[in-house]
């Protein structure tokens, strides 16, 4: 069953610019509808059965006064009075007689109230057609001699004022809704451009001249995110400074003891001890390239066809066999040194264990997969995210021949994610393990 909460959240709106407006809106949309149930309800109906019943004592009066009149001369009194006073138009018809009516004219709404009031002043058979005569209301008497006809102007049963209420209405209420998008629009933007940011900060890219700006609370924000932005920089600085002199102090002595065997007799020993130093040297530099990360490299503009095409030349040099496919003009964002790295990570583990390597390009709306697929024995799915765990490999053996030290595909996701990104691991149409790199844009 539904949770009744689901359909709620679907029907509010997701940004913070619709909900504020949301809240502004609401409570107005709710008074113009009070407001308005109560004119329609109340005062207009007050006010048009006030103005039907104006029109009926006059109708009353001419009556009246017609039926009092004897000759033609005082009956032309009587029109002429009602004319020039009351603003109706009179006319006899004498011999004339109206078809019953039994109920009151149910298509036009000032009509039934008309009627309504004529039946309580006029004690004789009445018919009203509001729409036989432009801006008139046609009115007809029924009288012992023949019919009264009296033309009233429709202007007398409306109140204008109720027109110029909801034209006042409306217009302020869009007014009000105006000025405040205008101004939670400008309220949010600054919000935006923090989020911008953020996200650009987070894949590893420049963010040029953002400041705080903006309410209190959101410069706050700004604020915080700055000093976040300078200390994370400034750790990454101090990192890559520290190693590069531990670099310096590991090689130093390496180098000497180099030295020193290469002046020594040789033999198998000495071999043995020469194999050691290169393995310690390939040691250090994995840990120094896991802990470097991507350095200070800008991101620049990159055409990732001709990198691919780069990365797999170097590859065949090295004596795999490997295939490049990869749209023409696909160009992102990146930092080129590291994202060659992180793919020549996969390649590299991936011709380890595979006769042949593909790597390819896709586009996507909200960016590029890098694949990297070989036809070799896989990594069961229940293996593949340990093996981005620092120092693991799937060979428990140290041999060199089967691997290195276990950093490759660490360094590998650590470059993805510096970007955004991210790398999986999934099954290989090629039979065997493919490798994703998801960049954004």
């Amino acid at each position: 069953m539904e949770n009744p909460r689901d359909w709620r959240h679907r029907l509010l709106p997701r940004s913070l610019f619709g909900r504020s407006l949301l809240i502004i809106v609401m409570p107005l949309l709710i008074v113009q509808i009070v407001s308005t149930w109560y004119f329609y309800d109340r005062h207009w109906d007050i006010v048009a059965r006030r103005l039907a019943q104006a029109i009926a004592g006059d109708v009353a009066a001419i009556v009246d006064l017609h039926e009092q009149a004897r000759t033609p001369a005082e009956r032309a009194e009587v029109v002429a009075l009602a004319l020039r006073h009351m603003d109706l138009r009179v006319d006899w018809r004498p011999g004339e007689r109206l078809p019953p009516i039994d109920r009151e004219p149910d298509d036009f709404f000032i009509a039934g109230q008309l009627f309504s009031a004529l039946r309580e002043r006029v004690d004789r058979p009445i018919a009203i057609d509001p729409e036989s005569r432009p801006r008139q209301v046609e009115i007809l008497v029924q009288l012992e001699e023949g019919v009264l006809e009296l033309m009233a102007p429709q202007k007398r049963l409306f109140s204008f004022t109720a027109y110029a209420i909801i034209a006042w209405t409306i217009g302020s209420s869009l007014l009000l809704f105006g000025v405040a998008s205008l101004f939670m629009r400008n309220q949010v933007k600054p919000i935006r451009r923090l989020a911008a940011a953020a996200e650009s900060f987070g894949k590893g890219r420049d963010v040029p001249g953002f400041k705080p700006e903006g309410a209190t609370e959101v410069r706050q924000a700004a604020a915080a995110f700055l000093v976040m932005r300078e200390r994370i920089q400034r750790q990454i600085v101090q990192r890559t400074t520290m190693l590069a002199g531990v670099s310096h102090d590991l090689r130093t002595p390496l180098t000497r003891m180099r030295l020193g065997l290469a002046l020594l007799p040789q033999s198998a020993d000495i071999a043995d001890l020469q194999g050691d130093i290169v393995e310690m040297e390939r040691m250090i530099q994995a840990y120094l390239d896991f802990t470097r990360g991507e350095g200070d490299e800008p991101p620049v503009d990159t055409d990732l066809g001709r990198l691919l095409d780069e990365i797999a030349a170097g590859a065949r040099r090295d004596g795999v066999e490997i295939a490049v496919a990869a749209p023409p003009g696909l160009h992102l964002p990146v930092r080129p040194h590291a994202i060659k790295r992180c793919i020549g990570n996969l390649v590299g583990n991936a011709s380890r264990h595979a006769r042949r390597v593909w790597i390819g390009a896709v586009a996507r709306p909200a960016g590029v997969d890098i694949l990297v697929d070989d036809d070799g024995p896989g990594i069961p799915p229940h293996e593949r995210e340990n093996a981005f765990r620092p120092f693991h490999r799937l060979d428990p053996s140290r041999n060199a021949a089967t691997g290195g030290v276990g950093l490759g595909l660490t360094i590998a996701r650590d470059i993805a994610r510096g970007h955004g990104g991210d790398i999986s691991l999934e099954e290989s149409p090629q039979g065997g393990l493919r490798a994703r790199i998801l960049l954004p844009l």
